[in-house]
């Protein structure tokens, strides 16, 4: 599927599916997840001394060790997510948005008066079929708290539930939880081909600088059921 450029927003600080062949297209110039912190398209900049506390991902110790793998699931047919759920950050979004490619090649993000929901990335495949589907919602916006505010309560091994059009539901169960600067936004990591089915979560995170936030958090999830 396309790598998509995705929105470049201001970053200050580094820190340390396909539906055809995505090795065909050429890697565009790389930017991170924007729209968070009300940087969306048509969005304020979040407004200085937010409430909205920051969003990070711990990692190492912090993070419970997930359990030994299990068995991946056989891939699903396609069928387009119709509501998202992660129980340990209290998402429950429904309907799920449909976002595609902006004019200059960027990814879309979810409006800020979508706040509340998740979008998937259509240029990909839908969740449960072979390869990366990528779901996409803001932590917050110029409105406050969004649909992932509760990002950093999610750890490995815990479970992400997408329904599907077709009456069926993907079972997916975190395996990585990735923060980074949005300079450093890993796009093959994240859009490259997978031989499995796999899902990526994305949305913003870090201390509000600026009136946006520098990072991205990133699930890796795999399907278990």
């Amino acid at each position: 599927m396309p790598r998509p450029s995705h929105p470049a927003r201001p970053s200050r600080r580094s820190r340390a599916a396909r539906r055809g062949p995505v090795l065909a297209f050429a890697l565009l110039a790389l930017a991170a997840v924007g729209g968070c912190g009300g940087t969306g398209p048509s969005a304020a900049p979040a407004p200085a001394g937010s409430s909205t506390p920051p969003a990070h991902i711990a990692t190492g110790s912090a993070a419970p060790a997930p359990a030994a793998p299990a068995a991946t699931a056989a891939p699903l047919p396609a069928s387009e997510p119709v509501r998202v759920r992660i129980p340990t950050a209290g998402v429950d979004a429904s309907p799920v948005l449909r976002l595609g490619l902006e004019a200059d090649g960027t990814v879309e993000v979810p409006s800020v008066a979508d706040g509340d929901k998740i979008g998937w990335y259509t240029k990909g495949v839908t969740p449960g079929q072979t390869g990366p589907a990528v779901l996409i919602g803001h932590f917050d916006t110029a409105r406050g708290p969004a649909v992932l505010k509760d990002v950093s309560k999610v750890h490995t091994g815990d479970e992400i539930t997408v329904s599907r059009a077709d009456g069926s539901s993907a079972v997916f169960r975190v395996r990585e939880l990735e923060q980074v600067d949005k300079s450093a936004f890993p796009t093959a990591k994240v859009y490259g081909n997978t031989t499995r089915p796999e899902l990526r979560v994305i949305t913003c995170g870090g201390e509000i600088t600026a009136g946006h936030r520098p990072d991205n958090i990133i699930l890796y999830a795999d399907l278990v059921g």
